[in-house]
């Protein structure tokens, strides 16, 4: 990958969760120079129907444009998007937003397995909605400081 391109692209916040940009959140895949002035971006959604996509696209190809590069950018579903993908920054800056990212390695039972409440700490939670805000994110609540919580669902 190119490192230019990949830091121009950090400058790019996750539409849905601005505390974080896109490439910690993993869904840069490849980031190439195809000419002089020509860039390919690929990117793979965290979810195949998430609607945030579309204003990532056009964040990455006005950016570019602002920078005097025509950037292509192509959408892979395979591999899957997995959070494995995301950084541990990512994953720190998500905690302090309040809200709880996945554990790497995490498989398909990590809804059944407790979470850690972002602001006390406590794993003394319960979830609310198995569907939150967003299609990547779940609802749960500390039984302790009783805060409601997101929590990044993983696949």
């Amino acid at each position: 990958m190119n490192m230019e391109l990949l830091t121009l692209l950090r400058t790019i916040p996750d539409p849905e969760i601005p505390v974080i940009n896109i490439v910690e959140l993993g869904i840069v895949r490849d980031a190439k120079m195809i000419s002089e002035n020509e860039a390919e971006i690929v990117i793979t959604p965290t979810y195949s129907a998430c609607p945030a996509m579309f204003n990532i696209e056009e964040d990455i190809i006005k950016l570019f444009r602002e920078k005097g590069i025509s950037a292509k950018v192509t959408t892979k579903i395979s591999p899957v998007w997995t959070t494995d993908w995301m950084t541990d920054e990512a994953r720190e800056k998500l905690r302090s937003y309040g809200i709880t990212p996945p554990e790497k390695g995490a498989n398909e039972n990590h809804l059944n397995v407790p979470k850690k409440c972002p602001r006390c700490g406590s794993e003394n939670t319960r979830e609310i909605s198995r569907f939150g805000s967003t299609l990547c994110k779940a609802t749960y609540q500390c039984n302790d400081c009783l805060e409601p919580f997101d929590y990044f669902k993983c696949h």
